[in-house]
């Protein structure tokens, strides 16, 4: 993990950008501490519970990166009223005249920052889209604050080699395009933020970009790896499971972490290298040759070696425990409520950091 940061840090060090980490893959106060540049953030939640409670610990430079609703202002501004720095995220005219209206009646200016899509992945308006651009800025000042614009490229997760870069560009071109409208149209738009974890450690040139968000990072993932954002080795999460049967008729090996320990997420099925629920390891981190969690019940984990692989299985018995690398770093971890924290290879527990959920 620290290694994680330390890497992500250099690279936007080097690019004259400020890291502004998502803490919604760790949901942690304690891990949020290490990602982050100072004590009060910069940060970026997606849940106002990440919010209140990150807040309460002192982080109070904070982007909601998820569309807001109405009904979701009045905690915006209980916040705000708190102390919290919160900015929220819109990309229509309404949503930014609820924001001003809210701002007018509590009397409390709610920044806002204006989505723009990069890649089509999921929300956003077109960053060439001036009218709405304008239109939204319009609503939004009359009574809150346009705080900048920012996008995510989520289409990268697809994307292999070379093209991550490419995807990194027009994540970029994107927002300064966007940025550069407003500014025209006598909006100031201080912050330009754009990020994900492939297109932050993918990225050349970040000129007119001030700061770039990643999440997984802090972790990374099996589907990292198969993006090749990461090596296996690079993974800092896993789960800590137990032999608990055998089934050798089917080539079967039982452990005691099903779905609701890995979570359903199977990410790499899409990718070259399918790795079912989870890459299976040593008790020290090191994977066994083509083991993986190959199927999974609320409780029960079904091991086996890889289809097509000439691999054997290992000689596990009852009682011997292993660890499994997950897929999706951010729903495995939201399947428990504590990091028991380890160095490197040694099984020796450190700490125990608490993480929460909630909405």
């Amino acid at each position: 993990m620290d290694r994680n940061i330390a890497r992500l840090r250099a690279k936007l060090d080097g690019l004259g950008v400020t890291l502004r980490p998502h803490l919604k893959t760790a949901k942690s106060v304690e891990v949020a501490r290490r990602m982050m540049s100072t004590p009060q953030g910069p940060a970026t939640v997606s849940t106002l519970r990440e919010a209140e409670l990150f807040a309460e610990a002192g982080i109070t430079d904070v982007i909601y990166a998820v569309g807001v609703t109405p009904s979701k202002l009045a905690k915006v501004i209980e916040l705000r009223r708190g102390g919290c720095d919160l900015a929220v995220l819109l990309d229509t005219v309404e949503q930014a005249q609820a924001v001003a209206s809210a701002s007018r009646e509590a009397g409390i200016i709610i920044p806002a920052l204006i989505e723009i899509d990069c890649d089509g992945h999921r929300s956003g308006i077109l960053p060439g889209d001036a009218d709405r651009l304008r239109a939204i800025a319009a609503a939004l000042v009359d009574g809150g604050e346009l705080r900048g614009v920012l996008t995510h490229a989520g289409g990268s997760y697809s994307a292999r080699g070379d093209k991550l870069k490419d995807f990194a560009d027009t994540e970029r071109k994107a927002v300064v395009e966007a940025a550069t409208i407003l500014r025209k149209a006598g909006y100031a738009c201080p912050i330009v933020s754009m990020g994900s974890t492939p297109t932050a450690h993918n990225a050349v040139m970040l000129d007119g970009a001030t700061e770039v968000r990643a999440g997984v990072f802090i972790f990374f993932d099996l589907v990292m790896a198969g993006i090749g954002i990461c090596k296996v080795e690079d993974i800092a999460i896993s789960v800590l499971a137990t032999v608990i049967g055998h089934q050798r008729e089917k080539g079967w090996i039982l452990i005691d972490a099903g779905w609701m320990a890995m979570s359903q997420d199977k990410g790499t099925s899409k990718q070259e290298v399918n790795q079912g629920y989870g890459l299976v390891c040593d008790v020290s981190g090191q994977p066994f040759d083509n083991l993986i969690l190959a199927d999974a019940n609320q409780e029960h984990g079904i091991i086996t070696v890889r289809p097509g692989s000439d691999a054997g299985l290992p000689a596990l018995q009852i009682g011997d425990r292993v660890r499994i690398l997950p897929n999706h770093a951010c729903a495995t971890g939201a399947q428990h409520q504590a990091y028991h924290v380890v160095r490197g290879a040694c099984d020796l527990v450190e700490d125990e950091w608490q993480r929460f959920g909630g909405w």
